[in-house]
């Protein structure tokens, strides 16, 4: 089964690698300003909260290939509703029952349904490896899916370019098509054999405390996911379409090679200082950027950061499977993804507001400020805090 997942997971890497560049893209060519993009790359993270909160509310209680399933569906009609919709309502409406990922990463209710699955086929001495290698196919393809932005450009030749970029969108449709078909190669079985009476027990406390937490890095990264890093480069650089899709090429490819240290490096200083130690670069990294005089030396501080900013991803999503039971595991995945979804959908519509006054560093600012600040509590609050396996 683990080898269905990482397929389905790079299949859907691949299509948000190029929906998180071509969305603002795609809203400028309808009309719509900078505010409006901020605006409805929070209702998808909103949208993306409310189903993931569904799955841990509830996803205890059904089979886990039905749900990923409906996942998928989802996937399909957000896709054609992005494609056949010009006007901002619609696509609003869209983009809030949908699974349209703007940051790049992975914060769609796919998310804990896949870590639960993840989690359940790999013991707990491999477990990092595991998801470090779940992190490094996602990554990698996204990184990939990022230089198809450059398709619309062959494409308008033959359908101007606001038809080719409904295109990319009925690719998307398209692509979760088939993630549909490999989930329903996935063998009938609940989450966890045993059915919990409610979904989080004995490590309640735990899972609300990193809950928190990582509602303040989510909030965070909400200030500059790639659809705002790429407005952000389209603004400040008059960056092209083509080199924006080098450019989150180059940045995925890092950020998917730097996760396969994550086990090893885990292994050696522990779950949570991987997360802490590699996190705070990036951030500096990031601030740096804001302040960066020309073009080439924001993209390598940029650089920079996408080889160090994702290693805590793999550690983080090993360490909230780790310090809980077995049964916890769809609730904790859930419960610690809501917040990261709701806190970040709430922060690009500021950098939407701030890049329409005119404070093009103030997001990126604000970003690694935050970050830095959610590294430091982290450490302070579960250094000590050991996993139950």
């Amino acid at each position: 089964m683990i080898g269905l997942l990482l397929t389905a997971r790079s299949l859907r890497a691949f299509a948000d690698g190029y929906v998180a560049v071509l969305l603002p893209a795609y809203l400028l060519a309808l009309g719509l300003g900078t505010i409006e993009v901020g605006v409805l790359s929070t209702v998808t993270m909103l949208g993306s909260a409310a189903a993931t909160l569904a799955v841990g509310r509830w996803g205890h209680r059904f089979d886990l290939r039905a749900l990923l399933i409906g996942a998928a569906v989802l996937m399909v009609l957000t896709g054609i509703g992005f494609a056949a919709f010009s006007s901002l309502w619609p696509l609003l409406i869209v983009a809030l029952a949908g699974t349209m990922n703007p940051g790049g990463g992975d914060v769609s209710v796919f998310y804990p349904l896949e870590y639960t699955a993840l989690a359940a086929a790999t013991p707990a001495q491999s477990r990092t490896g595991a998801f470090a290698r779940y992190s490094f196919i996602g990554s990698a393809f996204g990184a990939v899916g990022a230089l198809a932005v450059a398709v619309p450009e062959w494409l308008a030749v033959h359908t101007g370019m606001l038809g080719a970029l409904k295109l990319m969108f009925v690719a998307y449709g398209a692509i979760g098509i088939a993630v549909g078909v490999i989930y329903s190669r996935f063998p009938r079985a609940q989450a966890e054999a045993e059915q919990p009476s409610v979904p989080l027990g004995p490590s309640r406390a735990t899972v609300w405390k990193l809950a928190g937490l990582f509602s303040v890095d989510a909030f965070a990264g909400g200030f500059i996911i790639n659809a705002l890093l790429a407005l952000w480069l389209f603004e400040r650089f008059d960056l092209s379409l083509t080199a924006a899709g080098a450019f989150f090429f180059w940045t995925g490819l890092l950020s998917a090679v730097s996760q396969l240290a994550a086990a090893p490096l885990a292994r050696r200083i522990g779950l949570v200082n991987t997360m802490v130690f590699t996190h705070l670069p990036a951030n500096f990294c990031l601030i740096a950027a804001a302040f960066a005089p020309t073009l080439e030396i924001a993209l390598a501080l940029l650089l920079v950061r996408s080889a160090l900013s994702q290693m805590d991803v793999p550690a983080r999503g090993a360490y909230v499977m780790s310090v809980v039971t077995p049964a916890e595991r769809p609730a904790a995945a859930s419960f610690t993804a809501v917040p990261r979804s709701l806190a970040s959908s709430l922060s690009p519509s500021i950098t939407g507001a701030l890049f329409a006054a005119g404070a093009m560093a103030t997001p990126l600012v604000l970003c690694g400020v935050l970050k830095s600040a959610y590294d430091v509590a982290l450490l302070l609050m579960f250094r000590r805090v050991q996993p139950r396996e």
